[in-house]
């Protein structure tokens, strides 16, 4: 499941083909469209608008409006897909590009594969370097992801057996069993986790799960829980205990999640350090395989592909050339420039343009232009008041297209189309949610640059005439037809796609702001890792650079005390080392919140030059590397789950 680059190109590799993934993106039966051939992106609209005639889509409605609703994706509104795959063909960036096939991998490379992402190489190599921080992350898993991670053992364990070969892949019950010393501890800890899952149970029925509680049935699916496992929650489901809720749910409304208030804040992406994100990803992946594995959802994976690309310009370039060509221009560029230059571009004189993202430019004056930015982007001669309006969204959408590999990424590609496999709404969206946190930072900084943008467009649709719907119905072959994903499907598999798609496209605008955060079950179990570690580095005294942390993590210890004792004293100390305030001690209270603190050390420093937008609380230490506090984290709760912590304000780039 990696990416790797080389002289002659990138290696690619994912987990499905598109034959295998499409079947699973329909929500419901497909409807065979005769307008479809078997070639992905080679549709003959012309055929496709006589078939929909006949089955009578579109009659009576006028155009631009044939998805008024925000909830629902009728037949008519599909023509629209299709219409935009023709134009995808006719501007002809897809036709000179061969087929590639994927192969699945041989039984136990996926496992492996798998196994190594995660950071768990040494359950089937007794060498790698990880040991010590696997034992450490196995220890924070729930029972769900025990689960997944046994499964993956088991399977390379039985391959091995079956080719004769000689292993070294421990037996699974030896993976989780409790050494001596912890024996004692860990019993109490598993007489408390049954406890706890007796109590997560009740905490779901509380929260309007159950039959009797008030506002029980269909509105409890709208109540997002951060605080438990997702994989863990599809287990309750699954074992029959919301016995009120359907098997499936109708696409044709789109519900209000509601997250409730965390006093501790929410964590957006972006707000840990690059340590503890790593420690995220290996988590989330490991939950995301135990989400559909609870789901009976398999997950395949398959070899590399190497496919030629670009090495420098704007267009067929990969994002992380991108980003190294901007990042000299602009330092800390995290959204490619000429993306975001169009956006810019269509936002200032745009959003009020009827089918702005629908309807294409010229496909000559767009090639032409296209050729323009190459030469003269980088030197900043480009007239952008000459660029129209639907040529920019036609720049906007060829340059995703373009994209050597799918923004979703080779790796997740099929796994997103997995996503509508899910039995409720809830479930698809903790999946988008976990498969965004796995996207490699560029692909995940783009992504969320590009539904915002989307959104901000739909904002105005009472002027463009762009609602939700169409803007998902547009988009979806832009970003599902990627270049190396040209296999051979039949048109119900073809109908599946656009439908299941532009559901999946939906949900990405719809709730964004959901998606991208990180679960408090999952930075909760980052914190259990990074107490782990401190304590297994505590009594390693054997190394010398650990001797010279220790000496260190005592003289911080010290003056965690102290902060600890003002605590105590009913105050916290808060420093600010990047302004001229040393540090400034705030009162605390029950109702002290991050906000607070911002207010308080503004009122202090004046003559600063920073805006507010542009302050950060952060926490520091303790169980957590560094972490940019929401504004409405309050401070008690916080320092009940980090005592240890220190408290830092920065400025960050937004």
């Amino acid at each position: 499941m990696s990416r790797q680059q080389d002289e002659q190109g990138v290696v690619l590799t994912a987990y499905t083909s598109n034959s295998e993934a499409l079947s699973t993106v329909g929500c419901r039966e497909p409807t065979e469209f005769p307008g479809a051939s078997r070639r992905t992106g080679q549709h003959n609209v012309q055929r496709g608008r006589a078939a929909a005639a006949a089955l009578g889509w579109g009659s009576g409605k006028a155009p631009y409006q044939r998805c008024s609703s925000q909830d629902s994706l009728d037949e008519q509104a599909m023509v629209d897909y299709f219409t935009e795959v023709e134009i995808i063909q006719r501007s002809g960036d897809t036709e000179t590009q061969e087929d590639l096939q994927l192969k699945v991998a041989d039984e136990g490379e996926q496992e492996e594969a798998w196994l190594m992402e995660a950071g768990l190489a040494t359950l089937f190599d007794q060498s790698a370097s990880d040991g010590e921080d696997s034992i450490v992350l196995l220890s924070t898993l729930t029972r769900t992801q025990a689960a997944a991670v046994e499964r993956r053992v088991e399977t390379l364990k039985q391959t091995l057996r079956k080719r004769n070969k000689p292993y070294s892949v421990p037996d699974v019950r030896e993976i989780f069993k409790p050494s001596p010393a912890s024996q004692s501890k860990d019993e109490a800890g598993s007489t408390e986790r049954s406890g706890s899952s007796k109590q997560e149970v009740e905490g779901l029925v509380g929260n309007g799960a159950g039959p009797d509680a008030p506002g029980g049935g269909a509105d409890a699916e709208t109540d997002i829980n951060l605080e438990v496992s997702f994989s863990e929650q599809a287990l309750l489901y699954r074992e029959g205990l919301k016995v009120t809720q359907p098997q499936s749910e109708a696409d044709d409304r789109l519900p209000d999640f509601r997250v409730s208030q965390d006093k501790t804040g929410q964590t957006r992406v972006g707000d840990l350090s690059s340590e503890d994100m790593k420690k995220v990803r290996r988590l989330v992946l490991i939950e995301m395989s135990a989400l559909f594995d609870t789901c009976g959802i398999e997950v395949k994976a398959h070899k590399a592909l190497k496919v030629k690309v670009r090495e420098s310009g704007l267009f067929g370039v990969s994002l992380s050339t991108l980003l190294e060509q901007d990042q000299r221009r602009v330092p800390g560029t995290r959204v490619p420039l000429i993306l975001q230059h169009l956006m810019s571009h269509i936002e200032e004189q745009g959003l009020d343009t009827e089918g702005v993202l629908r309807i294409p430019g010229a496909a000559t004056r767009v090639k032409a232009v296209c050729h323009e930015l190459e030469h003269k982007f980088y030197e900043g001669t480009f007239l952008w008041e000459s660029l129209k309006q639907h040529d920019a969204a036609s720049l906007l959408k060829l340059f995703i297209r373009e994209l050597p590999y799918p923004l979703l990424t080779v790796e997740y590609f099929s796994a997103f189309l997995s996503v509508l496999k899910l039995p409720t709404k809830k479930q698809q969206l903790q999946a988008l949610n976990l498969l965004l946190l796995l996207l490699p930072e560029p692909n995940r900084d783009t992504l969320k640059a590009l539904m915002e943008f989307f959104q901000r467009v739909i904002d105005h649709k009472d002027r463009n005439k762009m609602t939700l719907n169409n803007v998902a119905v547009v988009m979806a072959p832009n970003i599902f037809m990627c270049k190396g994903f040209r296999s051979k499907i039949s048109e119900q598999q073809e109908f599946a796609m656009a439908t299941g798609t532009a559901n999946i496209v939906r949900l990405l605008i719809r709730y964004q702001k959901l998606l991208w955060t990180i679960p408090k079950f999952i930075l909760n179990q980052v914190r259990k890792h990074n107490m782990e570690n401190q304590r297994k580095m505590n009594r390693d005294r054997a190394v010398k650079k650990l001797l010279k942390k220790m000496a260190y993590d005592r003289e911080r210890a010290s003056h965690k005390q102290e902060s600890t004792a003002e605590t105590e004293g009913g105050f916290i100390r808060v420093q600010a080392p990047q302004f001229s305030m040393v540090s400034m001690a705030v009162q605390l209270t029950e109702d002290l919140k991050a906000s607070d603190v911002l207010t308080r050390f503004l009122s202090q420093e004046r003559t600063l030059s920073v805006k507010r937008e542009d302050l950060c609380l952060y926490e520091m230490g303790g169980n957590i590397k560094e972490r940019c506090l929401d504004e409405e984290t309050y401070i008690t709760a916080l320092l009940e789950l980090n005592p240890s912590a220190e408290w830092v304000i920065k400025s960050v780039q937004h």
